[in-house]
């Protein structure tokens, strides 16, 4: 039996803790033509939930994500992602594993209790950049115990894995795959990961330790040890000096969830022909760049955010190989998401957190 209600967490509007409204009357979605309605398990938290909870994505935002959730409500007429007007209330989460438990005109019934993960990027069919949406942003997403997603986003997943630690994956592994494919990560080739003991920058280790890469981390120090057992080389803190400590020259491809003040030193590292792809900048997004350092070095710079549909494919089977593992850090009931986005700030944990609908 489907209720006619459910528990979910709704965002009111840009600003602080008090935008974020649980309530357990809120309506459950009905599953549209090609649709699934998903039984949330287990959802992930992201930087872009509270990025877009405090409006960061305004170009009148300028500094990090910890300053600008200490700085208050920011003017946010361009707050959503993709620099429209965000509308009010949504679901956020990007992270959902679930079963699912109906299917709407045009879906195979038979799909009716399949375990799944879901692809949080909505494609057009033609699969245009300029088409994509995201789930939790543009539609309503995880942080609720129903979800209903078009069919060929929720991908069938056989694994022992328990639900909180599947959900740590689709966000941040599909956003650290896109990087390491875009910047054609090969076996031999010498890796930089900045903040690396995040959930994308965790992610992004394994996956360049899979396609045989040596990889330097940059994180915390007490995050060494959890590092080193993913198959790191060396750990870097997070203010060390990236020239000294490498080298100019010295990097094949910097994989960056940072930004801000380092970015001059990120390019210096990189070898003549050296690739950087970027999926976050949670230290500042306006940084430095001589133009002589990229072209007379013949350097490639890649945007990283929506991602082609074989990227979550190929995920779901390194999930299933057992080729990618979960560093799940702490679960919370969806009802206190503030204690869990409050110690995701904390940036103390590696991997990731999640909420249990």
């Amino acid at each position: 039996m489907i209720p006619s209600t459910m528990k979910a967490v709704r965002l009111t509007g840009h600003g602080g803790y008090e935008r974020l409204e649980y309530r357990e009357d809120v309506p459950v979605p009905v599953p549209a033509a090609g649709e699934v309605l998903v039984r949330v398990r287990a959802a992930g938290v992201n930087n872009t939930d509270i990025n877009t909870r405090i409006g960061w994505y305004s170009k009148s935002v300028t500094g990090d994500t910890a300053t600008a959730v200490q700085g208050g409500e920011p003017a946010a007429a361009d707050g959503g992602w993709t620099g429209v007007p965000f509308v009010f209330p949504r679901i956020q989460g990007a992270d959902a594993c679930g079963r699912i438990v109906a299917a709407g005109p045009g879906v195979d019934t038979a799909r009716i209790g399949e375990r799944v993960l879901v692809d949080p990027v909505l494609r057009s069919a033609e699969g245009s950049l300029q088409q994509a949406t995201y789930l939790g942003a543009d539609r309503d997403g995880a942080f609720a115990e129903y979800l209903a997603v078009p069919a060929i986003q929720a991908h069938a997943v056989d694994c022992p894995l328990s639900d909180a630690e599947l959900a740590s994956f689709p966000c941040a592994y599909s956003a650290a795959e896109n990087m390491v494919d875009r910047a054609h990560v090969g076996a031999g080739e010498t890796v930089l990961v900045t903040g690396a003991s995040g959930g994308v920058g965790s992610a992004a280790v394994q996956l360049a330790v899979r396609r045989g890469a040596t990889v330097v981390a940059q994180a915390q120090p007490d995050k060494a040890r959890s590092l080193e057992a993913l198959g790191v080389r060396s750990v870097l803190a997070r203010d060390a000096d990236l020239r000294a400590a490498l080298g100019r020259e010295t990097v094949d491809v910097v994989i960056d969830v940072v930004g801000g003040r380092p970015f001059a030193a990120l390019l210096d590292v990189l070898k003549r022909g050296g690739r950087y792809a970027v999926a976050g900048a949670i230290g500042g997004p306006v940084v430095a760049l001589d133009l002589r350092t990229l072209y007379l070095k013949d350097l490639s710079l890649f945007g990283c955010t929506v991602t082609p549909p074989q990227v979550f494919e190929n995920l779901v089977r390194y999930v299933a190989r057992g080729e990618v593992r979960p560093l799940l850090a702490a679960t919370y009931p969806l009802a206190e998401i503030v204690a869990a986005q409050t110690a995701f700030l904390k940036k103390a944990h590696t991997g990731k957190i999640v909420l249990l609908p």
